[in-house]
């Protein structure tokens, strides 16, 4: 029987393949098409969009003070972004393979393409750069952090969060002891390679089955 639960995650599924299409509709609007992950326009597009280019001194002209005294608060970021993506890669290298989770690949949240763009100047590309590292590395460290969350704890917490991960939703509610053990057989599964298991504290011996 399909839990309602269920159909919900199928429907976000849904919603997800109609905004890939979507996207597909635009980069043809857009006169752009993906060639082995690199973005290649039609002829004449790159022409078009340097004449869009707002030139970096009249950018700067444009810009408020403030916010260009804001730039190295923003940019001294990097040093934790890069630290939180040695350190997160690291861990899951280390103990995925111990847990038999599949291990999260860091290119498929990691996007720097929009530097590519001609009717973006120099700061802007830069912009562009950081922040598609940046966004792209919370999305593959909340993976990580998702799939470690399922395998040891897949319970539901008692208010709500402001976000989730994916398989939060398959989490078991907070409060339901009776379901607790069979619950987080089954969480395990969804994030385990087939024939693979690891042990660890609280697993029983019901949890050889994952």
């Amino acid at each position: 029987m399909i839990t309602q639960t269920e159909k919900l995650l199928q429907r976000i599924r849904e919603l997800q393949d109609e905004i890939e299409t979507d996207l597909r509709r635009r980069a043809e609007k857009f006169r752009y098409r993906l060639d082995d992950g690199r973005v290649v326009f039609e002829a004449g597009m790159r022409a078009r969009h340097r004449a869009l280019r707002v030139g970096l001194g009249e950018f700067l002209r444009q810009t408020r003070p403030m916010v260009v005294l804001t730039a190295p608060v923003i940019y001294s970021l990097i040093v934790p972004f890069v630290l939180l993506d040695l350190f997160v890669t690291i861990y899951q290298r280390v103990c995925f393979p111990v847990y038999g989770i599949e291990r999260v690949r860091r290119a498929d949240f990691i996007r720097i393409d929009r530097q590519h763009l001609a009717y973006l100047n120099a700061l802007q590309k830069l912009n562009c750069i950081y922040c598609g590292y940046a966004n792209g590395l919370v999305g593959y460290a909340q993976e990580v952090a998702g799939r470690t969350e399922a395998y040891w704890c897949p319970i539901k917490h008692a208010a709500r969060i402001g976000a989730h991960h994916a398989y939060y939703a398959q989490f078991v509610d907070y409060g339901d002891g009776e379901r607790f053990q069979d619950g987080l057989v089954a969480s395990r599964r969804r994030v385990t390679r087939p024939g693979l298991s690891g042990h660890g504290p609280g697993q029983g011996p019901a949890d050889d089955t994952v």
